[in-house]
């Protein structure tokens, strides 16, 4: 089935409550959640994919479990039941033939791009990819790609080098959201605007609801 890129959340640490908040958010509608664990051994991001994938399972069957970076992550994850679809690559991971050649043809692979070229290059490989994020969209304390914010203007240009689905990404907010859609982004990208919120739920029912206004 086609992937619900509208409301894509990103984790961010292991605590249990990271745990709680991807449940709530795919049981409110998010059509993916990335697992992302900076400064774990792989033992330990291995297991804390498989309890997020198990309890997003159990929240919204119909929710994406992506693995940030580490396709092998995903491969271990999946061979031992999990309920992981793909993993989302950076520009210095694995590259997306190869992934797709360990994954298999059912997997969920995105790309992170951010530049008119890096789109480009994404679209030679548009039958290996299923989706493309861009970012950052402004700058964010979580992760820095050395890119260029992109604003809101920056998107419209980005989304037309590709028929891939772009995902704008990089300190995304829900005020954010219905200007982003009006850029023809396939979705948006939450980590602390989704992680951080009093109520998860109305965040992602908020976001979905803008996509379905446009």
């Amino acid at each position: 089935m086609p992937v619900d890129l509208r409301c894509y959340v990103i984790t961010s640490g292991v605590a249990p409550h990271v745990v709680d908040v991807a449940a709530r958010a795919a049981r409110a509608g998010a059509g993916v959640v990335q697992v992302r664990a900076k400064e774990v051994t792989t033992r330990e991001f291995l297991q804390f994919t498989t309890t997020v994938a198990d309890a997003v399972q159990h929240a919204n069957s119909s929710t994406r479990v992506v693995v940030n970076d580490r396709v092998d992550v995903a491969l271990a994850a999946r061979d031992a039941g999990a309920f992981v679809h793909g993993v989302h690559l950076g520009q210095d991971d694995m590259p997306p033939t190869q992934a797709r050649k360990i994954l298999g043809d059912s997997a969920l692979i995105g790309l992170t791009t951010g530049t008119l070229k890096l789109v480009q290059k994404a679209e030679e490989q548009f039958d290996v990819l299923d989706y493309i994020g861009a970012g950052p969209f402004r700058e964010t304390p979580t992760k820095s790609s050395g890119r260029p914010p992109l604003g809101v203007a920056g998107y419209p240009p980005l989304v037309s080098a590709t028929r891939l689905p772009v995902v704008a990404i990089g300190d995304v907010t829900m005020p954010d959201v219905p200007a982003l859609v009006r850029t023809g982004v396939s979705g948006t990208a939450l980590v602390r605007g989704v992680m951080h919120a009093d109520s998860p739920e109305t965040v992602v029912s908020s976001i979905l609801r803008e996509f379905e206004m446009k």
